[in-house]
């Protein structure tokens, strides 16, 4: 057996849905954005004897490890079972700065992550459709019927356009500004949120559909925006797509004050993010001096956690 690496290092990044989130469930497009400011390192070091795991939620033997951990596990046995290597002799050690079940793609991100440091360690090349293979092996495991998004957004550098019913389309970003992300502290909801539009559109068809259909045409407005690096233009979309959202019941009473939080402090435009009723919410800046700023406006109203993330054209921090 060749000599593996005494030292192996895997990192992924964050996921933001700028936005599209529930319009996207009917079939209209949503855009999502790699976020690195929010990022995984997985570091996989040689021992004696059986792997061990070190995390935030569990600290001891993988054979021991908790069911909640898994999608984590029975991807390491697939790796291992696939390269022909002993799931043992590792000592693999999580460091992840991304919030669980805030809409950031926390579980495919450490997927991601962990995926890479596996195959470093046992010093194997690692293609791309390979890494979202065993990513796609832990969603599963975590979600049951993931989109994909998640794995393809935390694991590249492009913003992704997507529909249900085509492939994610890559673009490129290089808009001069600043994103703020914060987070409310608080859980999202998909299951319920979702859900609950789905009944909302049973019992207010025609307004419920002008609103998805509205959401639609809002995230064409905001790719062009980005397209031609207008971030004050981007801004007012977003801020009309948190309103379509928080008729569509998915805000909730922190996120609305966050909002409006971050507008009264000069945000160019902000929404929530994700599936709402918890989870975090986005606003825009231009300059690095003002995202600052309404970073420490948003933690002294009730945020528990904010990030600063540069658009990609102005990186003058």
């Amino acid at each position: 057996m060749k000599t593996l690496s005494d030292q192996a290092i895997g990192t992924a990044h964050g996921k933001i849905i700028l936005i599209g989130e529930h319009s996207v469930v009917y079939n209209n497009p949503a855009i999502a954005l790699p976020f690195p400011a929010a990022h995984v390192e997985v570091t996989i070091e040689a021992i004696q004897g059986h792997s061990q795991i070190r995390s935030n939620y569990y600290e001891g033997s993988i054979s021991n490890a908790p069911e909640s951990l898994n999608n984590l596990t029975k991807t390491i046995e697939a790796i291992c079972e696939d390269l022909g290597y002993e799931p043992s002799g590792m000592q693999i050690t999580i460091s992840s700065l991304i919030p669980a079940e805030r809409g950031m793609g926390s579980s495919a991100a450490v997927a991601s992550a962990l995926v890479r440091a596996l195959f470093n360690f046992f010093e194997q090349p690692l293609e791309y459709d390979v890494l979202l293979h065993y990513i796609g092996i832990s969603e599963k495991i975590a979600h049951g019927n993931p989109s994909g998004l998640d794995a393809r957004v935390t694991s590249g550098n492009q913003p992704l356009f997507y529909m249900k019913s085509k492939l994610p389309e890559r673009f490129d970003l290089h808009l001069t500004g600043y994103l703020i992300a914060a987070d409310t502290g608080l859980k999202g909801q998909t299951r319920e949120a979702v859900q609950d539009v789905a009944n909302l559109l049973k019992k207010s068809r025609r307004k419920t559909k002008h609103l998805l259909s509205s959401l639609g045409k809002l995230t064409y407005q905001a790719k062009e925006a980005i397209e031609q690096d207008n971030i004050t233009d981007l801004g007012k979309i977003l801020s009309k797509a948190h309103h379509h959202l928080s008729d569509l019941t998915v805000s909730n009473e922190k996120l609305d004050k966050l909002v409006q939080v971050a507008l009264e402090q000069g945000a160019l435009g902000a929404k929530l993010t994700g599936s709402g009723r918890g989870g975090c919410m986005i606003a825009l800046a231009k300059t690095f001096d003002q995202a600052k700023h309404i970073a420490n406006e948003l933690m002294k109203n009730g945020a528990v956690e904010t990030w600063v993330h540069s658009l990609g054209a102005d990186t003058n921090e």
